[in-house]
Order: structure tokens, then sequence, then C-alpha cells
């Protein structure tokens, strides 16, 4: 399946004056996203930007215009390098710049949202990872309680809470409707 995407993805056209093809990974939070963009970004030897590098708890989906300015417009122009600060997400986490981050010819965004409204004019082809909330919850979850010094009861708090936002989103932008492909994130 994944040779076939790295077809699909080659013979996509970069958005109109995109010098780079940007494809988008989207899906809930825990759906899979971020492996599946790091073996895809393998076999297209291509560069992956995060959402949560912009997102916080505290602002899950208002984040966008700072992306914007500081990797996709700069993608616009031509840029071969990208620089920008990371977000913090909770108490003592203070994740390092990215700098001088280069440039592929295929660069790929996974993340909440990454397929919003806002970033379609930039984006050459978009995937949704079709993954059960259930089974997001129980990822996020795992994930997090070796991240963060807060009980599971207080983290299920939180994503429950991050589910509100990301079914304001899906509903407004539908990027499962706008997707090139729909992944089954159940799937190894």
């Amino acid at each position: 399946m994944l040779e076939q995407l790295k077809l699909k993805i080659q013979q996509a056209e970069p958005a109109i004056d995109m010098p780079v093809k940007i494809v988008a990974i989207d899906g809930h939070g825990g759906a899979g996203k971020t492996v599946f963009a790091e073996r895809l970004a393998q076999l297209l030897d291509a560069e992956v930007l995060h959402t949560d590098d912009f997102a916080t708890w505290d602002n899950p989906l208002d984040w966008w215009d700072t992306m914007v300015d500081k990797v996709l417009d700069p993608l616009k122009a031509g840029a071969q390098k990208l620089s920008y600060s990371r977000s913090s997400w909770y108490k003592n986490h203070q994740p390092a710049s990215v700098v001088d981050q280069p440039v592929t010819p295929i660069m790929i965004i996974e993340g909440v949202s990454s397929s919003r409204k806002e970033f379609r004019p930039y984006l050459a082809y978009s995937i949704w990872i079709e993954t059960p909330k259930e089974i997001c919850l129980k990822r996020g979850i795992s994930r997090d309680l070796a991240d963060i010094d807060k009980s599971e009861k207080e983290i299920e708090q939180k994503w429950n809470e991050w589910h509100q936002y990301e079914e304001e989103y899906v509903k407004r932008d539908d990027p499962r409707g706008y997707a090139d492909i729909i992944v089954d994130g159940t799937r190894d």
C-alpha cells in the first residue's frame, strides 16, 4: 500500500505557486499519524513537519497562522531551510527550536488539522488516518503517561477536552471528505 501511495504522491502536482509538494497527514489525536508519516517520509525522502510543534493543550486549533508565517509562506517563497520555535505542551516541557530543517521536494505535515482549510492552498495531497476514537484515546493516554507528570484521570480529562476541539475542526473543515485517500489507522 505504501508503494502505491508513494507513486500517487510523486504523480501529484504541487499546489499553485508552490516549489515543493506538501502532503498533509491528518486524523484524530492518537490515530497513528506520526508513525505513518515517518514511514512515508522514508519512502519519499521527505522531511516531516508536526502540527504539535505549533498547537498546545491551551491552543489546540488557532495556531495555524504561525505555521503559515513560519513554514508555508517561506516554502512558497523558495526557502531551502526552515527554522522556528516549538510550542510547550506542559510544565517543564521546553522543546528545542527547529533550526535549519532541510526543505525537500516533498514535505509532509502531520498532525491534527494538517489539512485544514487555511492550509489547502499549499497542499498537493491529503491523507486521513481513520482510527476509532477509543483506540486514539488509549494510545494518547499511554503516550502522555510516559511524558507528563499527571494522573491517568487528569490526562484522560485533557484528551476528552481535546476531542471536543477536534470535533469542531472536523465539522468545520471535513478533512476526511477532503482527503485524497483514507488509511486504516488500526493496521500496522
